[in-house]
């Protein structure tokens, strides 16, 4: 009996251990883990109808709390919704939040640290909780522009940024939708409209623009930038080596071999130098250099570059994260040196990549909050420029540009040239499979010898006319937009 007492009270002691671990773990431990969770629905409805704080870009609210009803007194309303939604993400009932919403849930809810004071003056005066408002670095002209520039129906990213400091100009990202259909206070309709919302080819009710829907991509010949930097680090290269340029290459182990690119004038050429092999996008001289190398120095640069980390921490947004894959026999690294294979990476990472090439080969840490204001208007938190890394040296950097500049007054980039300016550039098409169609991708940054502004541009899913039509010759819109400010 005294045995069967006293398991009993070890197990009554062991089950009370446990309820007293897992209290203390979600009221200590867990609980910002659990409240910034956005399908935790007792966070959201315990300030859901509170007067949240908006989201502003260049003094204008584009997400912001209004009168409501009887019943939740605020409503949250997006301004320009299609243009912001990849970046405010939404704030709902019923679906949680998505983009700024959700990462900055303690500002805009006022909830943070910074704002207890405020919290204890609203609540002694009897006065209605406010949350902060967070004003954005971006442009509203540049990115209604860069919105424009995507046609409707076709997926495709755009990301403008300062080289110099890492704020963020511009980013959008289509298929988009409108974030007021999930914000609505009817439940029913929101319900209605997040399901007929998903079947939009192509959305993402989550995505954000760092990725175009979260989605990884090919960067196709714009990572040949990261071979070439590797090279030059490496010290067996310089301006003046000539490089093996054969139409096609056969990849070693296989039976299989890689095509130089057939849209411009690579096969003139038996060897290469860098300024030619980069003006024509050759991709044997690349697949050479990497094969000559060896994978490690190349996913080393690409590292250097800022491939594996996630930029959206620094921009507050959530972000996949850009891969140069490991393990590679050499077809697969021969392939990967050209950005085909499993080589995968977002509009902002390229973008970054191209604005410390652009900063004499420093990268700035990606910023697209500006400031952060109290309900009383005082600054709380103000963005100052940050270094990042040095991805390669100055020198580098700036042969690299000597290089870029002449892809696109000379070369196949020369859609993004503009009169009176020297404008640095590169492209990309990254195959995909058999079908015929690619990813075109743009890069680069105006004006070269004193860079303002970097874009980068994909356009995912066209043959190969409609991609050129729609990458180099928006980029010369978006410079000319900046630079005639």
């Amino acid at each position: 009996m005294n045995q069967a007492i006293r398991s009993s009270w070890l197990a009554a002691v062991a089950m009370f251990a446990l309820i007293f671990g897992a209290i203390s773990y979600v009221q200590v431990i867990g609980a910002d883990e659990l409240n910034a969770n956005p399908w935790n629905q007792r966070a959201i409805l315990a300030s859901f109808c509170n007067d949240r704080g908006a989201i502003i870009v260049a003094g204008k609210p584009i997400a912001e709390s209004v009168p409501g009803t009887e019943t939740c007194k605020f409503q949250r309303k997006y301004t320009q919704p299609e243009l912001y939604a990849g970046i405010t993400g939404f704030f709902s009932r019923g679906y949680g939040s998505t983009g700024l919403e959700l990462s900055l849930q303690d500002q805009l809810g006022g909830n943070s640290d910074q704002l207890f004071l405020d919290r204890m003056s609203q609540m002694f005066l009897g006065k209605q909780p406010k949350g902060a408002s967070v004003e954005l670095t971006l442009d509203p002209e540049l990115q209604k522009l860069a919105y424009d520039l995507i046609p409707d129906g076709q997926r495709g990213s755009i990301v403008v940024t300062n080289p110099k400091t890492g704020a963020i100009l511009a980013m959008v990202s289509k298929p988009s939708y409108d974030p007021n259909l999930i914000a609505t206070h009817d439940a029913a309709a929101a319900k209605a409209n997040y399901a007929e919302l998903n079947q939009i080819p192509g959305i993402s009710l989550n995505q954000n623009v760092s990725g175009p829907t979260g989605n990884l991509l090919a960067p196709g010949s714009v990572f040949k930038l990261v071979d070439t930097a590797a090279a030059l680090n490496s010290g067996k290269y310089n301006k003046d080596s000539e490089l093996p340029n054969p139409s096609t290459l056969p990849l070693p182990g296989s039976n299989a071999v890689l095509p130089n690119y057939a849209g411009g004038n690579c096969n003139v050429r038996e060897t290469a130098d860098f300024a030619f092999a980069l003006e024509q996008s050759c991709n044997t001289p690349f697949a050479s250099i990497a094969l000559d190398l060896g994978q490690n120095a190349i996913a080393e640069q690409a590292k250097k570059f800022g491939f594996g980390e996630k930029f959206g921490e620094q921009l507050k947004l959530g972000q996949a994260v850009s891969v140069f894959p490991a393990n590679l026999d050499q077809a697969e690294l021969a392939q990967s040196a050209v950005g085909q294979r499993d080589v995968k990476a977002t509009p902002m990472q390229i973008g970054m990549m191209t604005a410390a090439i652009a900063n004499s080969g420093v990268q700035m840490k990606p910023n697209l909050i500006k400031t952060v204001r109290a309900p009383d208007l005082r600054v709380i938190s103000e963005a100052k420029p940050e270094v990042l890394r040095t991805s390669t040296s100055t020198s580098i950097a700036a042969q690299i540009t000597q290089w870029m500049t002449g892809a696109v007054s000379k070369g196949i980039a020369s859609g993004a040239a503009v009169p009176g300016v020297q404008v640095a550039g590169k492209t990309g098409t990254a195959q995909l499979g058999d079908s015929g169609l690619n990813n075109s991708w743009f890069t680069g940054f105006a004006p070269a010898n004193d860079p303002q502004v970097a874009v980068t541009i994909v356009i995912e899913g066209v043959d190969v006319t409609t991609g050129a039509k729609l990458t180099s010759p928006n980029a010369k819109k978006i410079f000319e937009a900046v630079l005639n400010k």
